[in-house]
């Protein structure tokens, strides 16, 4: 799965949501984010791009939750 840093830097936390098929509880924030990850229960690859366009803390909540659930993987540019 792509998702674009220029699209989350323009949507922010609707684009991510909707990306990832994330549940309609979703708080819409780093935390919520990061607990949405570590749920993901399939064999889940993210590859994000244009990632200039985001924080360090939005790329370090997905080296986080990629640490910690074996089934995501993430890469960016």
């Amino acid at each position: 799965m792509e998702l674009d840093g220029k699209l989350i830097k323009r949507e922010g936390h609707d684009y991510l949501k909707d990306a990832l098929n994330f549940p309609d509880y979703y708080g819409k924030n780093l935390d919520a984010l990061y607990d949405c990850l570590c749920e993901i229960g399939v064999e889940t690859e993210i590859v994000l791009i244009n990632s200039e366009e985001v924080s360090k803390d939005l790329i370090d909540t997905f080296i986080d939750a990629s640490a910690e659930n074996e089934l995501l993987s993430f890469k960016y540019d």
